[in-house]
């Protein structure tokens, strides 16, 4: 473990103004509250927070954040409180502190529904104080380097999350050295074999060729010592991981890989930077297509360089990045950089871009998303590369990698992208589901009548996009389900023989707990709640008249104490032919002769019950599930409403299957008498030329177990 007074000596190579007292302090009070507590490696605990703190001396951080470092898990973990880490250290620290136990209990990798949930609070968290997250993934760095003490089975959960969500994150903060770190712990966990495989080919590799790297490294130096450009020449191999994501995403086997080598020019000013670029194309050849200028178009998170790939000596292809050293700096700290202290004074890189820019563009969102695409978005934006696009005035627009012009058009006002009905891109005309690339020019072509597609979504890759088509089709459909609301109650009030009012609704609405009719009837229409529940509310005894006819005269076949309920996989009515099967505790479950289910059972012939419906008038209770196919087009689905509402039957449920710009699929669920009933309603339907098509649905996988 790292004593005091040489943490205090890393702090003071970068900050010789540190508050060596406080460090001491926070460091004896850390050892103090973990005394007793060890890790699973059998070290004492306190070894884990200053080893979190050493690494953030290498970022050359403040003393807040180091402090925050020493005392991390000491809310969370021991008798300390965040009153008394106030009291000795300061409001500052102690909210961060805070802030990073409340990251650690936050469980990243658990439910789709409660990860979006906890990635939600995550980024209020990072929106508060970025140093919170700086802490937290130096926490989970320094976890990774000394994870082979823990179980396999958590080894793995942490590898995955560290792979999904702490490596994306720390990539996208600007940290790529810690993503890449990160990445590749992770990989040794989750794929073992994989990584070793890629190690031995390395080693193969030196063995056959030598290590090329000194030998380019060297001809790259002679290059520039000729045109007397002064600058630093480094190169390494790729690390196993980023190598293995190559050969994924390219399908290439390891001797088919090219490029597994980088290597890092770092100049001594902007100019010497293209300088060296033409250097470097004028001694070896540039592979077409792997240019990229980050210097004039900077990554969304400050990240500026220049990246080609050449063919080097022994034709290899080498990856070269050319910078700045002050944009070396930003490329290895990122947001980190905005805390960073040099001799004693914070310092200002004019290269980084604001850290809490991209946390406010998605926080700023924070109420117009649900959970779930708050989830989506911010994983698009974290894994996302970036190709840069012009509007016709020249403006530069950043996009993700894969993005459309519908993504363009969002990404300049999302009144344009709901209006979009075309685009030009460098001056023809393409389809909205056209991937851009970098530089090219984009039109686009809106009309005042358009609204967006459902199909939209499968178009646009940006957070931005889908969360406001999103938007526009929730607001779209309020207003269609609540003309559909209005039918299916009116149809539904015309079969009992009442009259449906705006006194009776806003008594249903008040007696629901729902805010107003619109909200009513919006939800009836989108099958949250069904007309038959408005009319059961409003008149309880239509229930249970219908429920005290169904128990006790619709079967004929059940002992007297015996209850019967329909089988969902077949939902057999009035007239077709029933048999029972007796299950523990749910009494009898009524299946059509011919369900397929029954086959099931044909090996406990004791649980069979001989049963039969009863004869005469049966009420219109019984459900049954129909496909719909219908013309998309103003007015069908009124009338259709309309149509089963003139044979009788209740709409109870209805759901959307698929919309599409010239049909819809719908699933409906009607109440009818008996078969004769079904009937007659599948000929009144199969006769309306808006129908394309209806059948009857019948799911054996639905079936009581």
């Amino acid at each position: 473990m790292i004593d005091v007074e040489d943490l205090i000596a890393l702090i003071r190579n970068y900050n010789p103004r540190t508050n060596a007292d406080l460090i001491r302090d926070a460091y004896e009070y850390g050892r103090r509250m973990h005394e007793g507590q060890f890790r699973h490696s059998g070290e004492p605990y306190f070894t884990h927070p200053v080893a979190v703190a050493a690494i953030l001396t290498e970022m050359r951080l403040d003393d807040a954040t180091i402090i925050t470092a020493l005392l991390h898990d000491t809310i969370e973990d021991t008798r300390s409180t965040w009153t008394e880490v106030s009291q000795l250290f300061g409001r500052e620290v102690a909210d961060l502190v805070d802030g990073v136990t409340k990251l650690t209990n936050l469980q990243l990798s658990g439910a789709h529904s409660k990860q979006a949930e906890n990635f939600r609070k995550l980024f209020m968290a990072m929106s508060r104080d970025l140093r919170v997250i700086l802490v937290k993934l130096a926490d989970r760095l320094h976890n990774m380097r000394t994870i082979k003490s823990m179980r396999p089975d958590k080894q793995l959960q942490k590898a995955r999350e560290t792979m999904d969500i702490f490596a994306p994150l720390a990539g996208r903060m600007g940290m790529q050295w810690m993503r890449e770190e990160l990445e590749d712990l992770a990989f040794k966990v989750i794929n073992p074999e994989a990584r070793n495989s890629i190690i031995r080919r390395f080693v193969s590799l030196q063995r056959e060729s030598g290590d090329v790297i000194p030998k380019i490294t060297g001809d790259i130096r002679a290059e520039l010592e000729r045109e007397g450009i002064e600058a630093d020449v480094y190169g390494r191999a790729k690390r196993p991981f980023s190598i293995w994501r190559k050969m994924q995403e390219k399908q290439l086997s390891f001797s088919r890989l090219s490029d597994i080598y980088g290597f890092r020019i770092i100049t001594r000013n902007e100019q010497d930077c293209y300088r060296t670029l033409g250097v470097i194309h004028h001694r070896w050849r540039a592979v077409p297509g792997r240019f990229k200028d980050y210097i004039s178009q900077p990554k969304a998170n400050g990240y500026r360089s220049i990246h080609t790939t050449v063919s080097g000596r022994d034709g290899k292809r080498v990856e070269v990045q050319i910078r700045t050293r002050q944009m070396h700096e930003v490329a290895e700290a990122g947001v980190a950089a905005h805390w960073a202290y040099r001799d004693g004074v914070r310092t200002e890189n004019p290269f980084a871009v604001d850290p809490g820019e991209w946390i406010a563009s998605l926080t700023e969102r924070f109420g117009e998303e649900d959970h779930d695409e708050f989830l989506e978005h911010v994983k698009l934006e974290m894994y996302s590369d970036q190709v840069f696009c012009f509007s016709p005035k020249g403006d530069v627009i950043p996009l993700p990698k894969g993005a459309t012009p519908l993504d363009f058009a969002y990404a300049i006002h999302t009144r344009l992208g709901n209006s979009c009905v075309g685009a030009k891109v460098d001056g023809i005309r393409v389809p909205l589901w056209t991937r851009l690339k970098n530089g090219q020019s984009v039109e686009i072509i809106a009309a005042s009548g358009q609204r967006p597609q459902a199909t939209w979504l499968d178009i646009v890759v940006t957070g931005r996009a889908k969360a406001a088509i999103r938007r526009s089709l929730r607001q779209e459909d309020r207003t269609r389900f609540i003309r559909l609301g209005s039918e299916l109650v009116r149809v539904a009030f015309e079969h009992v023989g009442r009259k449906v009012s705006d006194k009776a609704l806003r008594t249903a609405a008040r007696t629901m707990a729902l805010p107003d009719t619109d909200e009513l009837l919006a939800r009836i229409g989108s099958a949250e709640i069904s007309s038959h529940d408005v009319l059961t509310t409003l008149y309880p005894e239509l229930a249970a008249v219908s429920s005290e006819i169904d128990a006790r005269r619709a079967v004929a076949g059940l002992e007297a104490d015996q209850e019967f309920t329909r089988a969902p996989c077949c939902s057999p009515l009035p007239g077709e032919r029933i048999i029972g099967i007796t299950y523990r505790g749910k009494g009898v479950v009524i299946h059509a002769i011919d369900c397929p289910v029954l086959a099931e059972f044909e090996d406990s012939p004791e649980r069979w019950v001989d049963l039969q419906w009863r004869e005469g008038q049966h009420p219109a209770a019984y459900s049954t599930k129909l496909l719909l196919t219908i013309r998309h087009d103003a007015g069908v689905l009124g009338r259709i409403c309309t149509l089963i509402g003139m044979q009788g039957a209740n709409i109870s449920d209805l759901e959307f299957v698929d919309r599409k710009p010239d049909f819809y699929r719908l699933r409906v669920e009607v109440e009818l008498r008996d078969r004769e009933h079904l009937h007659a309603l599948l000929t009144a339907l199969e006769a309306e030329s808006d129908v394309a098509q209806v059948s009857r649905i019948r799911d054996p996988s639905a079936h009581v177990t």
